[in-house]
């Protein structure tokens, strides 16, 4: 298998219609203790401890080092099947969500179908979208069902099969996550590569949040050599990677937006950004002016509102926004009104595209070629904030939506 292919070993074309059908892609007290890794090398595993526990878990210790690392050992229901954990949503949340929201509860596994898969899910993923799909609503993607388990990214070992070319002790990705145990259909399945990097970056550098990064800089906004490129949310899963790239695919300059001094920091002396705003210390416009006197070429926007009206000001003539997300308007109760300055996409003759990664899945190939190199010779570096145990997932979801990651946010569900 070449590294080229290893995430379209089961048909990328399946993948992609899941997806669309919705089987996808201050407060919580969490301190990030990211885990710092160049893969394929493997880093020390830090822990992040989390102070909220879900409904029906209240009374366990909140200290995540106490919490069992690996799943629950598969014990027989009533009918004789395995029983594993699994979040699900039971109330959809106005505004903010809360732990109240979530419900982490006993399942019986079902029995294995002709061309079915049993996974012990190993680390499972929370991304932004998750929000939008909590609202009763109509989007690109269906909501998740009240009192049923909540879906996303996972990796995890195949413990049963009945698929040809799957065997037992394949590792796979999929998108059941947030439970413990999940039967799938052999063509929902993709046969990850362990051997080129750790299981857990094919939910992020290697995963959707990286081809995401790559798209939007390439086809989306493109970068050109010698470009001034801006990026919010720039220490997050997708922006980590998105500054990183555009500086090979041949910015000049790339500044990145971040919550926080640290962060900030972190930027300029982890991953390679010339500069970097930190939004919590005012204006956001007025710092972008700062570190861009002469204006911006591209924006990546992850973020909406006082960003993308900060960049509307900053960018020539002729600039280029890829409209990836806006999380600062996820929980917004109203409509959302749009940018005041929005008059100067004609003036400038700007071009704002929106994506959706699920819209290029056949670039993975062309990506993960790239991008498995770059992880090898350390000129692409991946970071992750790990979360321990699957009834963390809401805090860690929680989390992950004020920023309290570095890189990607995980859960790690066992060895």
């Amino acid at each position: 298998m070449t590294d080229a292919s290893i995430l379209l070993h089961r048909g990328t074309a399946v993948v992609a219609a899941r997806l669309r059908a919705g089987c996808g892609g201050a407060g919580t007290g969490l301190r990030p203790l990211p885990r710092h890794a160049r893969y394929p090398a493997r880093g020390a595993q830090r822990r992040v401890p989390l102070d909220r526990q879900v409904r029906k878990e209240s009374t366990m210790s909140t200290d995540a080092s106490t919490q069992p690392r690996t799943p629950v050992t598969p014990r027989s229901g009533e009918e004789g099947g395995p029983v594993g954990r699994e979040i699900r949503l039971v109330a959809r949340p106005t505004g903010e969500p809360g732990p109240e929201n979530f419900e982490l509860v006993r399942s019986a596994v079902p029995a294995l179908r002709p061309n079915q898969i049993l996974v012990r899910n190993t680390w499972m993923s929370v991304d932004p979208y998750m929000r939008g799909r909590m609202d009763d609503r109509k989007s690109y993607i269906r909501p998740f069902r009240l009192g049923a388990a909540l879906e996303g990214g996972a990796v995890g070992e195949v413990v049963s099969s009945q698929v040809d070319g799957i065997p037992v002790g394949a590792s796979v990705s999929h998108f059941l996550g947030w439970r413990e145990y999940a039967v799938l259909d052999g063509a929902d399945a993709t046969v990850v590569d362990t051997t080129i990097a750790p299981v857990e970056a094919y939910l992020g550098v290697l995963g959707m949040p990286g081809l995401t990064a790559y798209v939007a800089l390439t086809d989306t906004a493109p970068v050109r050599p010698g470009d001034v490129v801006f990026v919010s949310s720039a220490a997050g899963a997708v922006g980590t990677v998105a500054g990183q790239l555009a500086r090979k695919l041949g910015a000049a300059t790339v500044i990145g937006s971040a919550g926080g001094p640290e962060k900030a920091r972190r930027l300029v002396d982890d991953f390679g950004f010339d500069a970097a705003i930190d939004y919590r210390a005012g204006s956001v416009a007025s710092q972008l002016a700062a570190v861009a006197p002469g204006g911006i070429d591209v924006y990546l926007d992850n973020v909406g509102g006082d960003h993308l009206v900060a960049a509307l000001g900053a960018l020539h003539v002729g600039g280029r926004v890829a409209l990836v997300g806006a999380i600062s308007t996820y929980n917004a109760t109203a409509p959302v009104p749009g940018p005041a300055n929005l008059s100067l996409a004609v003036s400038k003759r700007l071009t704002l595209r929106g994506m959706l990664v699920t819209d290029h899945l056949k670039r993975f190939p062309e990506y993960i070629a790239l991008a498995t190199g770059w992880l090898a010779d350390g000129t692409l570096r991946s970071e992750t904030t790990v979360v321990e145990g699957i009834e963390q997932a809401p805090a860690a979801f929680l989390g992950m939506l004020r920023g309290a990651n570095t890189g990607k946010m995980l859960v790690r569900l066992g060895d």
